[in-house]
C-alpha cells in the first residue's frame, strides 16, 4: 500500500557541479544524494547568504538516522543501485559542540559489476552556529580515490585544506552541511521560484549556489512526513544517460513526532 502526502515544504534538489577538468566531481551513489539542493548560480559569494547565517536548528537532532535507496533507470526499469545512510551524533571538537554528520554510499552487490562506488562524507557542524568547522571526504569510485580534510575559520574567513588557505565568503557551508544547514530554512515565507543563494566550499573552490523553492507537489512513496523535520523524501537527478531517483526508505530518532501521512488503499 502506498501512502499520499502533501509535501509543504518542497525544495528542488538537483546537481550543479559537472565534473569537468580533473573528474574530483562525480555523480556517485552519495554525491548524487548529497546534491540535493545545489544548483549554480550567478549570485555574488559575498552576498549570497541570507537565511545560511541565520538558521537555528528545529529539524535533527542528536541520534537521528536516515536510510536512501538509490534507483538507476535507463529506459522503463528502476533499477536498484545502491543505499546511502546518513547519522547524526552530538560530540566535542576542540572545546566546542558539534553536530558530528556522517553521511555513507556504496552501491548495491547486484549493480557492483557495473561501477562498484564506496564513498564516506563527514562534517562537523557548530551546533551553536550551524556553520561547518571541518568536512571530511573518502571517495573510492571505481578506483578513483580522494582522501580530503577541510577545516574552517569562519571568523577569519579561511578553509584549509590540502595544507593551503583559501579565502573564504561569510557563512560558507561544505556539501554535506548544507543539506542540514537547509532543512532549517524556513521555506513558508517564499513564493514558488524564489531562490536562496548560499556559498560552499568543494575541491579548494567556492561556488555561488542557489536553494531554488519550487512549491508544494505530492507525490507516492511508501514514507510520508512531517514537516518540521523538513527530512527529503525523493530526490531526482538527471545523468549523462538515464536518471537516478533516490527515495527516503528508513529512518530513526527524529526530533519531531513522524506524521503528516494519509493512507490510500
Amino acid at each position: 500500500m502506498f501512502r499520499i502526502f502533501e509535501v509543504s515544504r518542497m525544495v528542488e534538489m538537483k546537481k550543479i557541479l559537472s565534473g569537468e577538468g580533473d573528474g574530483s566531481i562525480r555523480k556517485s551513489v552519495l554525491l548524487v544524494c548529497l546534491s540535493a539542493v545545489l544548483l549554480v548560480g550567478s549570485f555574488n559569494a559575498s552576498v549570497a547568504q541570507n537565511d545560511f547565517c541565520s538558521a537555528r536548528n528545529t529539524s535533527f537532532k542528536d541520534g537521528e538516522k536516515l536510510t536512501f535507496r538509490v534507483f538507476y533507470n535507463m529506459g522503463f526499469v528502476w533499477i536498484n543501485a545502491g543505499n546511502v545512510n546518513f547519522r547524526t551524533d552530538v560530540e566535542d571538537l576542540k572545546g566546542r559542540k558539534v553536530y558530528h554528520i556522517t553521511g555513507e554510499g556504496k552501491t548495491a552487490k547486484s549493480y557492483e559489476w557495473v561501477y562498484k562506488v564506496k564513498d564516506k562524507y563527514e562534517t562537523y557542524i557548530d551546533k551553536e552556529t550551524m556553520l561547518p568547522l571541518k568536512f571530511v571526504r573518502h571517495v573510492n569510485e571505481g578506483g578513483f580515490k580522494i582522501d580530503q580534510e577541510v577545516t574552517m575559520n569562519h571568523a577569519k574567513g579561511e578553509a584549509i585544506s590540502d595544507k593551503k588557505v583559501y579565502s573564504i565568503p561569510k557563512c560558507t557551508q561544505d556539501v554535506l552541511s548544507a543539506i542540514y544547514y537547509a532543512r532549517n530554512i524556513d521555506y513558508s515565507k517564499y513564493k514558488p521560484g524564489d531562490k536562496i543563494p548560499f556559498t560552499m566550499f568543494l575541491d579548494n573552490k567556492v561556488y555561488s549556489l542557489y536553494i531554488k523553492y519550487v512549491g508544494k507537489e505530492e507525490i507516492k512513496t511508501k514514507m510520508g512526513t512531517y514537516t518540521e523535520n523538513h527530512l527529503p523524501l525523493r530526490i531526482d537527478s538527471p545523468i549523462l544517460v538515464g536518471s537516478v531517483k533516490v527515495d527516503l526508505v528508513g529512518y530513526d530518532n527524529l526530533r519531531n513526532p513522524f506524521g503528516g501521512m494519509v493512507s490510500k488503499d
